[in-house]
């Protein structure tokens, strides 16, 4: 889709968690190819953080950026999948005021061109809480590349035509 020039471009200011057991910020090679691309793309990373796959302890941090006034955007790695640890969508779920299920439903169809029926096992979700953006993705880096190039490197440009998240924000806590 197409990025109107004439507009202007505004910054969004991004956390990133990283959902893992067994990763530290050394080797959180996911969670460095979104803060690459995030600001490469002209946006400022505001937060970054790694949490064990734990409800309770992913909801805290999510609530604590989606209070913070400096963070307009959440995105996840990691904790999407199927196995009993992977629980970062219900904690999304704890969060959410909206869910945007279009969200993981594109994420799985651009996933499916490159690893075919196997992004059935990708729970991908998204949601609007508290006027914050929450993305989860997968904890691949392969998946953080489909997430951020196909999706939100387009929907959180202020240019991009014909509408996107971030001209939506300033409505976010209308009621």
């Amino acid at each position: 889709m197409p990025i109107d020039e004439s507009r202007t471009f505004l910054p969004v200011r991004i956390a990133v968690l990283t959902v893992s057991d067994t990763r530290g910020l050394a080797e959180d090679r996911s969670g460095d190819t979104l803060v690459e691309r995030l600001t490469t793309a002209g946006h400022v990373l505001a937060d970054r953080a790694i949490e064990r796959d734990d409800v309770d302890t992913i909801v805290a941090r999510l609530r604590a950026w989606i209070a913070d006034p400096n963070i307009d955007v959440v995105v996840t790695t990691g904790g999407t999948g199927v196995t009993g640890r992977d629980v970062t969508p219900e904690a999304v779920e704890q969060v959410a005021e909206k869910m945007i299920p279009g969200f993981g439903e594109l994420f799985r169809w651009l996933s499916y061109a490159k690893i075919g029926t196997s992004t059935v096992q990708s729970r991908a979700c998204a949601c609007v809480s508290g006027g914050t953006y929450v993305f989860a993705l997968p904890g691949s880096t392969g998946a953080v590349k489909d997430g951020w190039d196909g999706i939100l490197r387009e929907q959180l440009d202020s240019r991009h035509r014909p509408c996107n998240f971030v001209e939506l924000m300033p409505r976010l806590l209308e009621r």
